[in-house]
């Protein structure tokens, strides 16, 4: 399979489900200004998704455009981080797995900004721009929940250990990543992950919360390995394409 394909896959399935999963806020927020902020950022990573699936189908040049990959693929075609389909849960959850993914989104988008594929680059910078809010939204809420209440404190810190099991994956390069890395296409996954702790360490330390004393497992989310939950959530996002294949809005 064609590297740059794949990679441009996991950048917009990562963004497609992830965006999905946020939506599921609208009209449920805790309050009419989260709710709003909640469904706006859905949008821009749904957004990114269209971005990053529609440059994939042209780098793979099979005819399939961003409605047919993120419509028409199963689930083991999928290569989203099994982070971004775990089930919302409460509010706590959907802050802490928001910011885990924004500090991962932020500084890898930064480092695409310098890739030698054009197309990428301009991707990357363009998106980079949106995760910036993405990032100081969810820090802010990290630090409202685990400075706030005991209760507050309690819930997103369960939150985190919750989610910190699905970090193992982030910065686990494998054969694509590697290939990518040596044509100055890709990111260096590995040298992001220190920096990516220290912002982490930093805003948890701030917010009065500890780093979750969890060994992180190695998913393979990448190579098409996925939780129950995503054939779930596929179910429902690909319904009315599949039931009425070709229509046009």
């Amino acid at each position: 399979m064609n590297d740059l394909f794949e990679y441009l896959l996991r950048l917009g399935d990562d963004r497609l489900i992830l965006g999905h999963r946020l939506s599921e806020w609208c009209g449920h927020g805790p309050v009419l200004e989260e709710d709003i902020a909640l469904t706006n950022i859905a949008l821009d990573l749904i957004g990114q998704a269209n971005l990053f699936l529609g440059l994939a189908g042209e780098v793979e040049g099979a005819g399939r455009d961003a409605d047919a990959l993120a419509f028409l693929r199963t689930d083991v075609e999928f290569r989203n981080l099994q982070l971004t389909e775990i089930p919302c849960g409460d509010f706590g959850f959907t802050v802490a797995r928001q910011f885990l993914f924004d500090a991962y989104s932020w500084h890898l988008l930064g480092a695409l900004t310098s890739s030698q594929h054009d197309g990428l680059a301009g991707l990357a910078a363009r998106s980079r721009k949106e995760v910036t809010y993405h990032l100081r939204h969810s820090s802010e809420w990290v630090l409202r929940l685990g400075d706030g209440t005991e209760e507050s404190h309690r819930r997103v810190q369960d939150a985190f250990d919750a989610a910190w099991r699905y970090t193992g994956e982030l910065f686990l390069p494998d054969a694509v990543d590697t290939n990518l890395l040596a044509q100055g296409i890709g990111a260096d996954l590995p040298a992001l992950k220190p920096i990516w702790d220290e912002m982490v360490t930093d805003v948890l330390g701030r917010a009065t919360l500890d780093v979750p004393d969890v060994t992180p497992t190695a998913m393979n989310s990448r190579s098409g390995s996925h939780t129950e939950h995503l054939g779930h959530l596929l179910s429902e996002m690909q319904f009315l394409a599949r039931s009425n294949p070709g229509a046009k809005w």
